[in-house]
């Protein structure tokens, strides 16, 4: 008997390739009627799967490279990649793909490993973790070799290439927009930084926000920051002086330097000056202040960028498709909310 591969029970069945793989990971997204055909065909066909003949039938790898264009010092110390990672191996493994992943600080290793990511057969499709000027390069070089790809952030340039992202404008707008309600008048931002597209999309939110309450847009009340909390706490030093009554800071850990920092100064949070961060990762509600911030879903992020990808692997990946996922302010006590209640 030829050995069978998903491909041909997705033939027989007439489903895709990712169904018969839900249904053989048992996933719950399967409509019953379907899941009741596939395994049907898969029991009258003695299919066993075998990665490897599934592999030559089908000429592809089932493997999916993940890009991440940064130190691997960076990579170790931010929460938001382990989440992302989570989320992205988790759908790996439903869908039966295997998971490459390279760390990429320079432009010298990224020469020196896109040999290996182009090979012919290596990858099936490639995440990159995007959002910064200098990732453009590798963006463009795997679009030139017709590789599959999604980026996980808006793109400097996202007119021919599939990216996912959540709505940094909307969701800072959203933050900002809650400290003016409280009260608050001088509220001061540290951005993410300004070679980001996340960077850039928090600080015009924030702005956003200010303008349509009539608020003054004060440049020295806006500072760059670098996503870490020892970013957040020099930033925060910088702002002192200028007296700002609430902080929005662009990522949780920021928001927790800055809150260290307002601390040492003597300032009492809420009570003289608030924060909100961004993220929502488990730090923020595990301190002794339990910060208000935007959650944004980073493994569903994760989840959801193999899904499309995947889907740009079996149907083709033009033209290119754009995902944008929700946001949500989580009031803790860091704003005062709690206490006006």
């Amino acid at each position: 008997m030829p050995t069978l591969t998903l491909e041909d029970i997705a033939r027989q069945t007439g489903v895709s390739r990712s169904t018969v793989s839900r249904v053989l990971n048992n996933h719950p997204s399967v409509r019953e009627e379907v899941r009741q055909r596939v395994l049907a065909a898969i029991e009258a066909s003695g299919y066993q799967p075998h990665a490897a003949a599934r592999t030559l039938a089908s000429k592809r790898s089932f493997t999916i490279g993940l890009i991440l264009p940064q130190s691997v010092s960076f990579f170790f110390t931010d929460p938001y990649y382990p989440h992302l990672i989570k989320g992205i191996a988790q759908a790996c493994n439903q869908h039966d793909y295997t998971l490459a992943l390279f760390l990429v600080g320079t432009r010298e290793e990224e020469e020196k490993i896109f040999p290996r990511i182009s090979g012919k057969g290596f990858l099936d499709g490639v995440l990159i973790q995007s959002g910064h000027h200098g990732d453009q390069w590798i963006i463009g070089r795997m679009l030139d070799i017709k590789m599959p790809v999604v980026v996980c952030g808006r793109p400097f340039r996202s007119d021919n290439v599939s990216y996912i992202d959540v709505d940094n404008i909307r969701a800072a707008h959203q933050a900002v927009s809650h400290l003016i309600r409280l009260g608050r008048q001088r509220i001061a931002t540290i951005t993410g930084p300004f070679a980001s597209t996340v960077g850039l999309d928090r600080l015009e939110g924030y702005k956003k926000a200010l303008q349509e309450r009539g608020l003054p847009i004060q440049e020295n009340l806006i500072v760059e920051g670098d996503f870490t909390e020892e970013g957040g706490y020099y930033a925060m030093q910088r702002l002192l002086p200028h007296q700002p009554d609430a902080v929005f800071a662009a990522s949780d850990l920021m928001a927790l330097g800055a809150i260290r920092a307002a601390k040492e100064a003597g300032l009492r949070v809420p009570e003289q000056i608030a924060f909100v961060g961004f993220d929502d990762f488990p730090l923020a509600s595990s301190n002794e202040i339990r910060l208000t911030t935007i959650r944004q879903p980073v493994v569903q992020f994760g989840i959801q960028a193999v899904e499309l990808l995947i889907d740009l692997i079996e149907h083709g990946h033009q033209p290119p498709r754009r995902v944008i996922l929700d946001t949500e302010l989580i009031i803790r006590d860091t704003c005062g909310a709690a206490r006006r209640q």
